[in-house]
């Protein structure tokens, strides 16, 4: 039997929810060794927090060097939804222990409880690339509408690579992605 395919350890009470969301995890672990999965594992990574941190000041200070204002003021507001997000769906994971899908797919008991570890197998929920990734794109798309289309794909893909990458749930992802919007939406543009 491969670690893949090993069935998974049962915690003491799992609603349907999480039972859907083992087996997906299950599924689509399958792929996790995959060069494609891999490689978008790899670019995903650009959506962790120091990396959109990066992207998102550069953007501002390539904006503010242009003497591009729309540029500018787009890196800020995009800095400023990852910003929110990151409060966000850190106040969330610091508040609850889930076990990231890789543990149990490699034979690990499976946990979702109250709890407040820092150990980076038991904070799953919620999908930080995604809440992150989906606020930036957020943020952009209200200054860029034209590319709005893209950067939702773009927010979407990092997310959804998660799932083969054994990284998150989706229920994980899920609920980043609904931290990710909301704070894309009180950075972004007002419409006029």
């Amino acid at each position: 039997m491969t670690k893949s395919a090993r069935p998974f350890a049962k915690s003491k009470k799992q609603n349907s929810v999480e039972k859907t969301d083992l087996k997906v995890a299950r599924d689509a672990a399958e792929w996790r060794n995959h060069p494609v999965v891999r490689a978008l594992g790899k670019a995903s990574e650009l959506a962790d927090q120091p990396q959109l941190y990066t992207i998102c000041a550069t953007t501002t200070v390539i904006g503010i060097l242009r003497g591009d204002a729309k540029l500018a003021r787009t890196g800020a507001r995009m800095l400023a939804a990852e910003w929110i997000a990151t409060k966000a769906k850190s106040s969330i994971k610091h508040r609850i222990d889930r076990t990231r899908p890789n543990v149990p797919i490699d034979g690990g008991d499976y946990k979702l409880q109250k709890g407040g570890s820092t150990d980076t197998s038991l904070n799953s929920f919620p999908s930080g690339h995604t809440a992150g990734a989906v606020a930036v794109a957020r943020a952009y798309a209200s200054e860029y509408p034209e590319h709005a289309a893209l950067a939702a794909t773009i927010a979407i893909g990092v997310g959804l690579i998660q799932l083969p990458r054994c990284k998150h749930y989706v229920t994980d992802i899920g609920v980043g992605a609904a931290i990710g919007l909301a704070a894309g939406s009180l950075a972004a543009k007002r419409p006029t």
